[in-house]
């Protein structure tokens, strides 16, 4: 198990060249023209359901987790984001004996135990998305994400840079106890939490929802005189809730209230390309392909760095959406 902590970046087209090496390596299973037993058989514990980019990622996954190239994924999603639903789907897993177990956590504590079950059993467990609190790096392979912190403050940046003099605002976060809910807040505050000109008007959970976000942002803008000249929602969904209750108030989104999103799905980037939305940081989705590296590391004991950063982008103006929007995966 990996016991330093490091950050590295896995290329995607060496990736994709181990990927094809691996499927090679797995003789007539591996080619597809073989039988099941030839096949690396993947534990995903999923989230599910849960919005635009949690969608994109994980059928992403499955796409690469192919009979095809060689694997048999074995998805298990969260029933209605419950924890125990996600460990008792983990154990399950280990009891079978899967060869490596993906783990989305809905929860970021409560998993030292299954972890640790998994360790004795000589199950690599890669973490994807989501990490563990507390982070213990020798429980696990590897997390494979976008770096929170660091999305969270080019948010933040952007912001200090568009509103020099400060301003009101206010934050749509997700659903309490998720860890990257923490990590957006710690890159957030990094920025803003030392400078006064910024004032906060509050923060509520919007659970990631469209909905949930409209009807909070409504009653925070009634309560406020429309006093609010900024919103950083932590995805897009809540995002552009956010805009529908700045409309619904008889305000502009992108002039009255500027509203800046992290996840930079299609719609996100459509709405920042007619002005709705005021800043978009995309938290890429699609690193499948490097999870195939690592699943190829784990299983030949080779060394993987215990935090593998995915790169992401940030879309600033609705000409940098407009250029984006073309190719567009998610």
């Amino acid at each position: 198990m990996v016991t330093m902590k490091r950050r590295t970046l896995v290329g995607v087209a060496g990736a994709a060249v181990l990927a094809l090496a691996l499927s090679a390596c797995g003789g007539d299973g591996g080619s597809g023209s073989g039988g099941e037993d030839d096949r690396i058989v993947i534990g995903f514990v999923a989230v599910g359901p849960e919005g635009g980019w949690r969608a994109a990622n994980e059928q992403n996954i499955k796409d690469t987790f192919t009979a095809e190239a060689g694997y048999e994924l074995k998805y298990a999603p969260a029933t209605n984001l419950d924890q125990q639903s996600q460990i008792a789907a983990f154990t399950s897993f280990v009891d079978e004996g899967v060869d490596v177990i993906l783990l989305s956590a809905t929860e970021a504590t409560g998993w030292e135990a299954s972890l640790r079950r998994a360790q004795e059993a000589d199950i690599p467990v890669i973490l994807v998305d989501r990490g563990i609190e507390p982070d213990d790096p020798s429980l696990y392979v590897t997390r494979v994400a976008p770096d929170n912190v660091e999305v969270a403050k080019a948010v933040a940046n952007w912001a200090v840079s568009e509103f020099p003099d400060g301003a009101k605002y206010f934050t749509l976060e997700g659903p309490p106890g998720v860890g990257v809910v923490n990590e957006r807040n710690n890159g957030w505050d990094s920025v803003i939490g030392s400078r006064p000109e910024f004032v906060k008007v509050g923060a509520q959970t919007a659970n990631w929802s469209a909905e949930e976000a409209k009807s909070v942002f409504e009653t925070v803008l009634r309560a406020n005189n429309n006093d609010i000249q900024l919103v950083f929602a932590q995805n897009d969904e809540m995002g552009l809730g956010a805009a529908l209750a700045v409309e619904e108030a008889g305000l502009v989104p992108g002039q009255d209230v500027k509203i800046a999103t992290i996840d930079g799905t299609r719609p996100a980037l459509e709405a920042l390309a007619d002005g709705r939305l005021s800043f978009v940081a995309e938290y890429n989705p699609l690193f499948g392909e490097t999870l195939v590296e690592v699943v190829r590391k784990a299983l030949a004991g080779e060394p993987v760095e215990s935090y593998i950063v995915v790169p992401s982008e940030t879309f600033d103006s609705p000409e940098a959406a407009a250029e984006a929007l073309p190719n567009r995966k998610f």
